[in-house]
């Protein structure tokens, strides 16, 4: 019988799995992926919609390519923000995705908008994923920031970027998880908008 591993030991296992493989990816392959987005995900993008994103750590599917695709296409970009360890995930203006000098470190060491920067409200959300299944499940850092946001913002489509590896048969799932609308791989889109 396989045990069943628990959302910190699944955590833990893609972790390490993500890490490998995106060290044995060359650099100039890490550059071309996630440059632009699929057309079946571009034609949920109305016009003028804020895009949120998130500044990825070195083994996360990167998200800056978007940020300069849709900030050249008009769109207001938006990164999220905390006021402190404590308080709820919002999403504030990124004026510049080709700089970072409207961004400071916040509460959790990652870079965020400055406090002045004004709320927005993505239409559409990219959202990094630590797992995920075909049917748009999302195992996350384990914090509930993103499912906490999409609870309160039901009309967000929300799409998942991630690497291949990290593709699993099943995640254990819990009534407050928000399913993914999308997963955007280096191959292929995964859910119900694929």
């Amino acid at each position: 019988m396989v045990p069943v591993l628990t959302k910190n030991e699944l955590r833990q296992r893609l972790r390490i799995e993500r890490r490998d493989h995106v060290a044995a990816l060359p650099e100039s392959m890490r550059a071309l992926v996630f440059h632009r987005p699929p057309t079946a995900l571009l034609e949920q993008v109305s016009e003028g919609a804020a895009i949120g994103l998130y500044r990825a750590n070195p083994h996360e599917a990167p998200a800056g390519s978007y940020a300069k695709f849709f900030h050249e296409r008009g769109h207001d970009l938006a990164l999220p923000r905390f006021a402190n360890r404590g308080s709820a995930m919002e999403f504030a203006r990124f004026a510049d995705p080709f700089d970072e000098e409207d961004l400071e470190v916040g509460p959790f060491g990652l870079l965020q908008p400055f406090a002045s920067a004004p709320v927005l409200k993505p239409l559409v959300l990219f959202v990094p994923v630590v797992g995920f299944t075909q049917s748009g499940a999302r195992l996350g850092q384990g914090g509930g920031h993103y499912d906490r946001w999409l609870a309160d913002h039901s009309d967000a489509i929300p799409i998942g970027l991630a690497w291949d590896c990290q593709l699993v048969d099943e995640l254990p799932t819990e009534p407050h998880d928000v399913p993914l609308k999308a997963v955007v791989t280096p191959t292929r889109m995964y859910g119900p908008l694929a």
